[in-house]
């Protein structure tokens, strides 16, 4: 899953708020480069991050969105806001990414309105601008699989179907460093839930924390071998989809770890 950010305030470093040109050209790139889904936000969740208007995030996703589904690609779209999902499945997007797992007013009736789109519920402590103040304690993994097992089970009784969902522990989202990475270390334990996983690892401030050195954190953009492992690991303990924004590097990483696996027997 290639990430497209037309923001201004991209954590990562990358948005594409002010030119839709670019922001296409880069989608084709990554496309090229071998992601499978192209996952579009039009509000970053970085931590501090100020809410954008509906108005605003409509402003930037519309005129993107418009040519990118005549690409006849899986799409998909980060946004928790009930009026920016209708908008965007009603144009055709595939997929609604929400950081919320759909806990916003009406979230949950509009997907259960568009039958044929997938969803992606992701844990989150508290909300982008308190979760990194008030980060989570304890034994983060049983915490992150009960409320998403919560989660499906409220889809559920909306006769929202299993094979829609995919389950994201949110990487970052009000967690400590240690905790993320006990999240990737006991990852396959969230397949006991019974549906495919994402994990979100690319250029996360974690990462940058294990990088540190002399008590300097490298910027975002410096974080990619770093993203690639966390990738490989996140796919290697079972995750199905990754959420990057370095496709090339991190396709060519899990063709290795893919010719691994498939010579594993061979003598």
């Amino acid at each position: 899953m290639g990430i497209v950010n037309l923001t201004p305030d991209s954590f990562s470093g990358e948005g594409h708020r002010n030119d839709m040109a670019q922001a296409l050209q880069h989608a084709e790139k990554m496309l090229r480069e071998g992601a499978a889904i192209l996952d579009v936000g039009g509000e970053s969740t970085r931590p501090g991050a100020v809410p954008v208007p509906l108005e605003e995030e409509l402003a930037r996703l519309v005129p993107f969105l418009k040519e990118a589904v005549r690409w006849q690609v899986p799409i998909s779209v980060d946004t928790y806001k009930p009026a920016v999902m209708q908008t965007v499945l009603d144009m055709g997007v595939d997929i609604v990414n929400d950081i919320w797992a759909l806990r916003q007013p009406g979230a949950a009736q509009v997907i259960a309105a568009h039958p044929q789109c997938g969803v992606c519920l992701m844990h989150m402590h508290r909300d982008p601008q308190t979760m990194q103040s008030d980060r989570m304690v304890g034994d983060v993994l049983p915490a992150v699989k009960s409320f998403l097992q919560g989660r499906v089970e409220a889809l559920q009784a909306l006769t929202v179907s299993a094979d829609r969902l995919v389950l994201d522990p949110g990487i970052g989202f009000g967690k400590t460093v240690e905790q993320n990475f006990q999240l990737l270390a006991q990852q396959d334990q969230l397949l006991d839930l019974g549906l495919p996983v994402l994990a979100g690892w690319s250029r996360k401030s974690s990462l940058g924390t294990v990088l540190a050195q002399e008590g300097v954190v490298p910027e975002p953009a410096h974080r990619v071998v770093a993203s690639v492992t966390a990738a490989v690991l996140a796919v290697e303990r079972g995750a199905r989809v990754v959420r990057v924004h370095d496709v090339k590097e991190t396709a060519e990483a899990l063709k290795v770890w893919q010719a691994m696996r498939l010579n594993a027997g061979a003598h």
